[in-house]
């Protein structure tokens, strides 16, 4: 039975090593003039030396360009992608098919990872993307666990799911946030929010606080729950499922240490021994709940719900 790789999201390069040694075989990074929705900021610099720790490690790291560019970025996508080749990363993520149309010209031997975070939904989709060069398709984080398993069984890429973090509910690419200050007469706070961590939309009526934050690709409004599928993870492993993600966006890095070596323990219990696995995955969840900040509860996300448009 094959053993997903475990994609985690570092918070900076002295994560690397940590993450690894918690059980982390495949790290994604970036920098937000290329990437969404970054748990750290990897500048060139950074993306080589975390290349370096990474591959001393034996783990594989990923690098971001899964923004959606204008005309003024088009040509400097050809640049970034030779850099990235020449630090050795062992894959890009692309969104935008500005990226795919740069890599066929410039850096044909990249592999590719298509994500859209919001059309990976059937596997026919996965599979246009894979016709087009990409090796492997991160799925939507709205799916239900049956379609998940279906599109794994019928995509002929490598598919990737998010199994444990927050996630993305809206997104523009307007600073909507220092846009409402300026026009309040406050300029002197927008500076601040691009590093804030503790800003929140609250729903008194669901009792919901959603993390709210910029940077520079807009204003991001992210989910009040973390995803945390640990004690469902073998429908996934038996249809094939090829990576499962951990997102690090607003965590520390004790705490993405620790959800690491939890689901590391899962994933080598549910291939090689399922009935262990069995007894010890909802102990496993508890102890993952324990992590938890008070106002993070953790849930299922669209696994076993439907989704409602």
């Amino acid at each position: 039975m094959k053993k997903p790789e475990l994609l985690v999201t570092p918070t900076s390069v002295n994560d690397i090593a940590l993450l690894a040694d918690a059980g982390a075989t495949a790290f994604l990074i970036g920098e937000q003039r290329y990437g969404l929705r970054l748990a750290g900021e990897f500048k060139r610099e950074d993306i080589v030396e975390a290349v370096n720790i990474a591959h001393s490690k034996d783990t594989k790291v990923h690098v971001a360009m899964n923004g959606i560019f204008h005309n003024d970025k088009v040509d400097e996508l050809g640049n970034y992608l030779l850099f990235l080749k020449d630090a050795g990363v062992d894959a890009v993520v692309f969104g935008d098919p500005a990226v795919l149309m740069a890599a066929r010209e410039v850096t044909p031997e990249l592999t590719l990872h298509w994500s859209t975070e919001t059309t990976g939904t059937n596997y026919y989709t996965c599979n246009y993307w894979g016709r087009k060069g990409a090796k492997r398709a991160v799925l939507a984080r709205e799916l239900s666990m049956d379609s998940v398993v279906e599109i794994a069984e019928k995509a002929d890429v490598e598919v990737e799911v998010q199994v444990h973090g927050m996630t993305c509910m809206f997104q523009s690419k307007r600073s909507l946030l220092g846009n409402y200050f300026e026009y309040q007469g406050n300029v002197l706070e927008i500076e601040n929010r691009k590093q804030e961590k503790n800003m929140f939309l609250l729903d008194k009526e669901r009792n919901n606080k959603y993390p709210i934050f910029e940077d520079a690709n807009g204003t991001h409004i992210m989910s009040p729950n973390d995803v945390a599928i640990i004690d469902e993870l073998s429908e996934m492993i038996d249809a094939g499922v090829d990576s499962f993600k951990i997102d690090g966006v607003l965590k520390t890095t004790d705490y993405l240490a620790e959800v690491t070596k939890r689901y590391r323990k899962a994933i080598d219990l549910c291939v090689a021994d399922r009935d262990e696995y069995e007894d010890v995955k909802d102990a496993l969840l508890e102890e993952l709940e324990e992590l938890q900040p008070m106002n993070r509860p953790l849930d299922t996300g669209f696994f076993f719900k439907e989704t409602v448009y």
